[in-house]
């Protein structure tokens, strides 16, 4: 299983973490985020639904897609988050149909199914106003489930939704699978894909969406322009509700789901500017040697949001885009030292604080000592938009 290196909730939006039993015989438990405004509610709902990343499942870190759940609980909705089995904590087993993206489909709504079916039970869900989202896999699984009977659910937004196999063709298998879905929709949907998606672009998702729509099903298609490398994280990014909000608020209003804002709810705080050095003063980061002062040139090319973290001992790491760059930064590099990171700067500043540093460390950087060994931890660059499986 995914191991987090700490366990991330925002208080700001009530977020925390329930077990959700899965599976015919609900032996398997989902590990479910879930967000929710003040009070007791009954709230409307959203589901929210997340992709597979490249290698094992179980591998995979929890998706909050916070961005989009701090603006659906701003407008007074629960959101939960459901891994699917055999995703991070999840118990239960990932079940793979290999080139049958029809079969892929339908074995992932059974567990969005049951998440589903939870909700409903919980005396601070409405569950008759509840929509259901999907980004890339959990795109095709929600389109997928809306081919069920389902009582409550107004609609369902398929963000950048597919999946892939090299193994065979899979454009086509797509094709048929959306198809078939369309077949038996019951329920209407907004698809949103961007001009530069690095795995389902305009000439596909336009023969998805023509499919689905021949076969019956309802649905309007969005194609938006580029978004920064790869708009198939858009739904993760800090920058992404510029694209999806307007669109997804015309759909909610179609189906009778509330958009008016009704919570002031804080962004997370960041930590402030300093006047330590310019951010594109490479000579000044502490600690670093040539090689990591190469990777911080490289850092400054990033996109926003971005976060360059080092420690003592000359580790390093950057993270661009996503979700809590800053988090992912400060987890890789200390996984690497044997000294905490800090964070040197977040976006076009520096955070750097060398209040933080002990005394050893102090003298270390005022006499600029460079360490022999550098420990490089990229493994956290690219975030959501690093996740270029499905």
């Amino acid at each position: 299983m995914a191991i987090e290196q700490e366990l991330q909730l925002d208080y700001r939006l009530n977020e925390h973490i329930v077990l959700i039993p899965a599976g015919p015989d609900h032996q398997a438990m989902m590990e479910t985020t879930v967000f929710t405004p003040n009070g007791p509610g009954p709230f409307p709902l959203l589901i929210i639904n997340h992709g597979k990343d490249p290698g094992r499942p179980d591998q995979q870190p929890r998706d909050r897609f916070y961005h989009m759940a701090h603006a659906f609980v701003a407008r007074g909705y629960a959101v939960i988050v459901p891994m699917r089995q055999g995703f991070a904590s999840s118990t239960g087993r990932y079940r793979d149909h290999g080139c049958d993206m029809t079969a892929n489909g339908y074995t992932q709504a059974s567990d969005i199914l049951d998440a589903l079916n939870y909700a409903r039970e919980q005396p601070w869900v409405d569950p008759q106003r509840i929509v259901i989202a999907g980004q890339s896999y959990g795109g095709l699984a929600t389109i997928a489930l809306g081919t069920q009977q389902l009582p409550g659910v107004r609609g369902l937004l398929n963000f950048a939704g597919g999946l892939r196999d090299e193994e065979c063709s899979w454009q086509r298998e797509l094709v048929s699978a959306y198809a078939n879905y369309g077949a038996n929709a019951r329920i209407p949907s907004l698809w949103m894909y961007g001009a530069n998606d690095s795995l389902f672009g305009p000439e596909l998702a336009t023969r998805m969406h023509d499919a689905y729509l021949l076969a019956g099903g309802q649905g309007k298609l969005v194609e938006y322009g580029a978004f920064k490398r790869d708009s198939h994280g858009m739904l993760a990014s800090r920058d992404g509700e510029k694209v999806w909000l307007g669109e997804t608020e015309e759909f909610l209003k179609q189906v009778g789901m509330p958009t008016k804002v009704l919570y002031n709810v804080p962004e997370p705080p960041q930590p402030p500017k300093t006047d330590y050095a310019k951010v594109d003063d490479v000579d000044a980061v502490p600690f670093l040697t040539d090689n990591g002062r190469r990777a911080y040139r490289d850092y400054l090319t990033k996109l926003t949001p971005r976060a360059f973290a080092v420690s003592p001992t000359g580790a390093w790491t950057w993270a661009e885009e996503g979700e809590d760059p800053e988090g992912r930064a400060l987890a890789t590099c200390s996984a690497k030292s044997s000294k905490p990171c800090h964070l040197y700067s977040i976006d076009d500043y520096v955070v750097w604080n060398d209040g933080k540093l002990d005394q050893a460390d102090k003298a270390a950087l005022t006499a600029s000592v460079t360490p022999a060994v550098d420990s490089n931890a990229k493994g956290a660059v690219g975030g959501t938009v690093g996740k270029s499986a499905n």
